[in-house]
């Protein structure tokens, strides 16, 4: 924590301004200035703050979940296709066996787990190649843990590209593909999955960077 992490992700999406740098994806480089431009390219951020950056905590699941999608996928003429978005939204909710009375329950009265898993239904429903997760299992029990670990193993097998942002070195060990470890705002280094220890990772965050931090 306080490496720098969080804020590279919120920069990759545009969420905060970017002094220098470029983001590239398939070859092309992409001019993000806004989350909403960073879903137009289909990347999608998952904040380490469900409650207040994740979430309309007082409408219900609906809503939040096709909260991203409304304009592309369930409006028509200025009216959003209420059926169309309920069915969808029953639909993932299933997949991703959130755990809720209905669709129509208020987003604040489910349990810690099952708001990730919402706001993970949310950038489903947009269809995002790309995923950040910040700190995808923070202030979540164990089975939902494992739950979240499963649905990020089903969408990397989807094709989708995960980004995974965690202060949890065995769960970084235990998922990743690559590591890239950072220290003081800068990358100290990658890591393989098949290379990757707890005392290699360690020692790369522990390095001092020699050139500017990342602001």
């Amino acid at each position: 924590m306080g490496a720098g992490r969080t804020e590279v992700a919120r920069a990759l999406v545009g969420a905060d301004p970017v002094e220098s740098g470029t983001v590239e994806m398939r070859g092309k480089q992409l001019r993000i200035t806004t989350p909403a431009e960073a879903a137009k390219h289909r990347i999608g951020y998952l904040s380490e703050d469900r409650k207040h950056l994740g979430l309309l905590l007082e409408q219900d699941v609906n809503a939040n979940v096709g909260l991203s999608s409304i304009r592309e996928k369930f409006q028509s003429w200025g009216f959003v296709r209420d059926r169309a978005m309920r069915a969808r939204s029953r639909e993932v909710v299933e997949s991703l066996r959130i755990r809720t009375p209905s669709i129509d329950q208020t987003a604040k009265f489910l349990s810690g787990g099952n708001q990730q898993k919402v706001v993970i239904a949310k950038w489903l429903v947009k269809d995002c190649d790309v995923l950040i997760f910040d700190e995808p299992t923070r202030g979540i029990d164990v089975g939902a843990k494992e739950e979240i670990y499963r649905l990020l193993n089903d969408l990397a097998a989807q094709g989708k590209s995960i980004i995974m942002i965690s202060s949890e070195l065995p769960e970084v060990l235990r998922m990743s593909h690559r590591i890239v470890v950072m220290s003081e705002g800068r990358v100290t280094g990658q890591l393989e999955a098949a290379e990757a220890t707890q005392e290699s990772v360690m020692h790369l965050a522990t390095l001092r960077p020699e050139t500017e931090a990342v602001r």
